[in-house]
């Protein structure tokens, strides 16, 4: 690799925890709980207990290959020099491509949070602004989503201070709602895997460190710090937040609303404060776009430099080196999945991807000499099989739609490697 086509490392700890922190308590913590409830019922947060030990056995994985292996590119990398090349193609692949389709739902949650009645434009100039706030360097980046962080922090704090204050209906804490109300009873026991799918994706942010590796100082001992902070900030703030809503919400609204964090501040003494909530919402989504560009971009970037997407993309380039042809890439096909095709339907192909490319983690990680006290083997074995577990209990539309992009990379790669 050319030197001067590497990136430079100007993170801290706290820079990629803030990022990783960023990335999980995007757009999906102001949705996630309804459909998650509507599936595990009253056993929502057995379904977040779920999720949690499964994003734990990634992330420790994560943060062990990353500090081995300090550049961009994430799990593309870590398939690749532990597993080989078409296990990294795989993870890679299926990240980008389901990632691309995640920063356009981010970005279009923003617009409909903003100007309902513009949201494909509002969310077309996010990609852009963002996007230009990206070329100025990897602090830049790392400052803005501070900013982003602590206005969705200050956000969940005053939804927890008004689910704490009530009123709390008779009903909400038991969560019994009858049949067909769209309530707890809606879903059950049998629901809390496919409800821990969802959940598990609210914890997936920590990828980004991983895929920041480049840029990241002291990587062996900041990676694995920021990424295990960020997991555990995570799952404290969801699991306490279910808890909230479940004893807070009349009972059957939980399930049955889009917007379940907005809910449960109309429903309190603090109800004026709902435009705070929206701004947090837009914040959010704003904060995980950021991220995701991000990521998507150094994973393309890692790509490139194997030749498994086209070289002009390795390009890095600018006062403070960016691969900036990468993140214009990005920024294009973000901005015709807008105005082309519904997002909210693509973006469900993205679960089973990256679900996917976490079980190449675990496989990469399960291969490596030694473990930390953490971290033992056995967990590479569980993280895999609880990835694959959630991935097969996705709706079947998303694991058949993500399959048949998985498939059709791979043709084109066998393709293109018979030729050279």
């Amino acid at each position: 690799m050319n030197p001067h086509q590497q990136l430079q490392r100007r993170l801290g700890v706290f820079d990629a925890t803030s990022i990783g922190l960023g990335s999980m308590l995007g757009a999906g913590v102001f949705v996630v709980f309804s459909p998650a409830a509507g599936l595990a019922g009253n056993f929502l947060v057995l379904a977040v207990l779920v999720a949690g030990a499964v994003a734990y056995c990634n992330a420790v994985a994560s943060a062990e290959l990353a500090a081995r292996y300090p550049a961009s590119g994430g799990t593309y990398i870590y398939g690749r020099k532990r597993l080989g090349e078409w296990p990294g193609f795989i993870a890679g692949w299926g990240f980008v491509s389901g990632k691309s389709a995640s920063c356009a739902a981010m970005a279009l949650t923003f617009g409909h949070y903003v100007a309902p009645d513009y949201a494909v434009p509002v969310a077309v100039a996010a990609v852009v602004a963002l996007t230009v706030v990206n070329m100025f360097g990897i602090t830049r980046t790392a400052l803005l989503t501070r900013v982003l962080l602590c206005l969705v922090l200050a956000t969940l704090v005053f939804v927890a201070v008004a689910a704490v204050l009530g009123p709390h209906p008779a009903g909400a804490a038991s969560g019994a709602g009858g049949p067909g109300t769209g309530g707890h009873s809606a879903g059950g026991l049998g629901g809390v895997l496919p409800a821990a799918g969802l959940m598990f994706f609210a914890f997936a942010g920590y990828a980004r460190i991983a895929t920041l590796g480049e840029e990241v100082k002291d990587p062996a001992r900041t990676i694995p710090r920021a990424i295990l902070a960020a997991l555990a900030a995570a799952f404290v703030i969801y699991l306490g937040l279910a808890l909230l809503l479940q004893s807070h919400l009349p009972d059957g609204l939980l399930a049955a609303t889009d917007v379940p964090l907005l809910d449960a501040v109309l429903q309190s003494q603090l109800a004026a404060g709902a435009p705070l909530v929206q701004a947090g919402a837009a914040a959010a989504s704003l904060g995980a776009l950021l991220a995701l560009i991000t990521g998507v971009g150094r994973t393309t970037l890692a790509m490139a430099r194997e030749r498994d997407l086209p070289a002009p993309l390795a390009r890095v380039g600018g006062r403070r080196p960016v691969p900036f042809v990468a993140e214009l890439a990005v920024a294009a096909v973000v901005i015709l999945l807008l105005v082309t095709t519904d997002v909210m339907t693509v973006v469900g192909f993205s679960s089973f991807g990256v679900l996917i490319y976490y079980a190449v983690t675990n496989a990469a990680a399960f291969t490596l000499e030694t473990h930390p006290p953490h971290a033992p083997k056995w967990l590479n074995v569980a993280g895999f099989g609880g990835c694959l577990l959630l991935a097969f209990t996705l709706p079947a539309a998303s694991v058949l739609g993500m399959a048949a992009i998985l498939a059709a990379g791979a043709a084109v790669r066998f393709v293109v490697l018979r030729l050279r």
